[in-house]
């Protein structure tokens, strides 16, 4: 008995650099073990590999609650998100007070 199989792509980025990896995966595959087979961290030696297996996934710009259980269709691009560098309220807070200091 053959294993149906499809190709989905995995999105990762730095600034100063993207890429995006097409896998060919088992049906039935989840997004985290479809971010395990594209091999990051060959292509991004810099990170620890830590930073792929425990990062926030999205498909398509989705959020995914529990990218462990969430299995991946053919065509899928997953996204493995970096971790925010500043909060996004205190980044807020701050351009206000800038902005309240030019007035």
């Amino acid at each position: 008995m053959d294993v149906e199989t499809l190709t989905v792509e995995v999105a990762f980025g730095l600034p100063q650099k993207q890429r995006l990896v097409a896998v060919v995966v088992p049906q039935g595959t989840t997004a985290r073990q479809a971010v395990a087979a594209a091999d990051l961290p060959s292509l991004f030696p810099e990170l620890p590999s830590t930073t792929f297996e425990q990062a926030p996934l999205g498909i398509f710009g989705k959020a995914l609650r529990q990218p462990e259980k969430e299995t991946v269709r053919a065509g899928d691009r997953i996204e493995v998100y970096r971790p925010l560098q500043i909060d996004p309220k205190a980044a807020r807070l701050e351009r206000a007070k800038r902005q309240a200091k030019g007035q």
